[in-house]
């Protein structure tokens, strides 16, 4: 097996300010972002994003996570941390870390509809383009056209550290 580093620490940082920098100005009029991490991944992700968020835009930036079974996620149940109800007409971005054929972040938009947002958009460090649903990512770090049998293992703690790393192996 082999592996490549495709991002280090630094280059995470900059990709995360950028998705929140697109974030602020797609969102400039709203007053409050549901920033909803996907469980794993998604939640450092998503910390940093919306912590960077905090940084640069007047909304209020409340975060939640969504609890998921991936591999199989019309099994068991979807389990939002806040309520639902709180999305009712509220502008969303759902956050996972690596965007693969879609599934996740499909199941994740189809659960978070129910609440009637007024706007539900995706974010995602990086975007394999290996699209097996009908999704895209609003906000992406970056785009790595990978064969289906490599891997990308996404390493990122909730403060930015030398120990970040977006690794491909095959």
């Amino acid at each position: 097996m082999t592996s490549t580093r495709i991002l280090e620490s630094e280059q995470i940082e900059r990709k995360i300010q950028r998705i929140a920098r697109q974030i602020a100005e797609e969102f400039i009029d709203t007053k409050t972002i549901h920033l909803i991490c996907i469980a794993g991944n998604g939640e450092p992700v998503g910390n940093r994003i919306g912590s960077a968020l905090r940084s640069i835009s007047d909304a209020q930036i409340e975060m939640s996570t969504l609890k998921m079974k991936k591999s199989s996620p019309l099994d068991h149940p979807i389990v939002l941390s806040t309520d639902l109800n709180q999305l009712s007409s509220a502008a969303v971005v759902i956050v996972d870390d690596v965007l693969n054929s879609g599934k996740t972040l499909m199941h994740a938009v189809h659960h978070i509809l129910s609440a009637g947002p007024t706007r539900v958009a995706t974010a995602v460090l990086v975007d394999r383009i290996h699209r097996s649903f009908p999704i895209r990512a609003d906000f992406c770090g970056l785009s790595l056209s990978t064969n289906l049998k490599e891997h990308i293992e996404v390493t990122i703690g909730n403060t930015w550290s030398e120990k970040d790393q977006t690794v491909l192996t095959d």
